[in-house]
């Protein structure tokens, strides 16, 4: 039945229906062909259930901060400061690339809004500066993946509701992973480069007056980044709460910087309603999936054939990640995460492994899977802003980052205070 399944599921997606739809047809199928009750009268009340979960709540608003916070010209200037402090390591522009997908990640939670912001930017000054064009494009896809690993992260959130772990502490918990990751790709860049300096590019100079004053360009994002974040650790805000109070912040800035029109607010709302809609369908389509595989005791199968194997720990965890490789190319990021987090983790936590450590390594593995062919999403978003040329290009850049990737995964499981210790430090509930 399980192969079965995956198969039905692959052919689904392989002919265009979205993942959400997808999700649902294939819950429909097994319920018709293996289940003695009508599942699907449940659908309207799982479908209710999973909208008004009160963390899920979070999402549209932190959509919506992006939203805002892109169009309201903050990129530009964050970029701008980037590459004055940074364009004098081996890469140049680089790793303002990466800089600024950090500074981006840290307000947005999205890693599409992340790349599709910072590639606006970035993408003209390939040829200005006669940058290698693919590694240029794959440092702006793979800083991209840092928007569901920094906090807030709108993943997290997600891996949080599936297994009733606690969101701030996951917050914690990706903070020094985030940071690492994004010092590891600015390494990945600075190493390249110095092997092939051509790739480089002409290096911007500038002062040091310049760089105190391009401070100010930071002062936003950060001051975004504390609100939330803060608001959630001072005790004075639910991430919900948190998010909403993002939003308000986001409107005062753009408010600042008279950015905020009537047509402004109208493309952030309707930006926001339809990145909204395409979650909330994958989450109601996974929900229902979950539960008729539950009904006829697929996931208890599943989840004993697993365990079944007898396993070491770092034999499964290595199980996983190929696992999730391969998955990862065939499967949009969120419907791989609600459909196989709740089969994976318990086994994971039974070996045990730590279940925030262990959400901080499912996310890296969805990055991964953002910056991997066939369905990578940051690959299509980085080509769809650059506007030309060929899929090939931003697929080979993106590989030496895919490296990091494992390198990052590799340093959680032979250090997991990386993860774990700011969440035991602080102690939030």
């Amino acid at each position: 039945m399980i192969p079965v399944s995956m198969a039905l599921l692959l052919v689904l997606i392989g002919l265009s229906i979205p993942v959400g739809v997808a999700l649902g047809s294939l819950g429909l199928i097994l319920d018709q062909g293996y289940s003695m009750l009508p599942l699907a009268g449940a659908m309207g009340e799982l479908a209710w259930g999973a909208s008004t979960e009160f963390l899920l709540v979070s999402i549209p608003l932190f959509v919506m901060l992006g939203e805002i916070l892109l169009r309201s010209g903050f990129a530009e200037g964050m970029y701008r400061a980037m590459a004055l402090w940074l364009s004098w390591l081996p890469g140049g522009l680089m790793h303002a690339n990466i800089g600024a997908s950090t500074l981006f990640a840290a307000t947005s939670g999205s890693s599409v809004a992340t790349s599709a912001t910072v590639g606006t930017v970035a993408i003209p000054q390939i040829q200005r500066y006669g940058y290698n064009e693919p590694l240029f494009l794959g440092s702006i896809a793979a800083g991209g993946t840092l928007g569901i690993l920094i906090p807030p992260s709108i993943n997290l959130v997600v891996y949080g509701v599936l297994t009733n772990s606690s969101v701030p502490k996951l917050y914690l918990a990706g903070i020094l992973p985030g940071l690492a990751l994004a010092t590891l790709f600015t390494i990945t860049i600075a190493v390249a480069c110095t092997l092939r300096p051509q790739w480089g590019g002409t290096r911007l100079q500038a002062s040091w007056p310049q760089r105190l004053h391009s401070l100010l360009d930071l002062l936003p994002p950060l001051a975004i980044f504390a609100l939330v974040v803060g608001s959630i650790y001072a005790g004075l805000a639910t991430p919900t709460e948190a998010a909403a109070l993002g939003v308000s912040g986001a409107l005062l800035l753009a408010i600042f910087r008279r950015k905020l029109s009537r047509g402004m607010l109208k493309e952030a709302l309707e930006g926001t309603m339809k990145a909204t809609a395409m979650i909330m369908l994958i989450v109601i389509g996974s929900t229902f999936l979950n539960f008729v595989m539950s009904a006829i005791g697929l996931t208890q199968a599943l989840t004993d054939f697993i365990s079944g194997l007898g396993l070491s720990p770092l034999a499964m965890l290595v199980a996983v990640v190929l696992f999730y490789l391969v998955l990862g190319c065939f499967m949009e990021t969120l419907s791989m995460m609600i459909t196989t987090v709740p089969i994976v983790a318990p086994v994971m936590v039974a070996l045990g492994y730590d279940p925030i450590w262990f959400g901080i390594v499912v996310i890296l593995l969805v990055e991964m899977a953002l910056i991997t062919p066939p369905v990578g999403l940051n690959l299509f978003v980085v080509q769809s802003v650059r506007k030309g040329g060929t899929m090939d290009s931003v697929i080979v850049g993106a590989l030496p980052f895919v490296m990091a990737l494992l390198l990052m995964i590799a340093a959680l499981a032979l250090f997991p205070g990386l993860a774990l210790w700011l969440p035991k430090a602080v102690g939030p509930n």
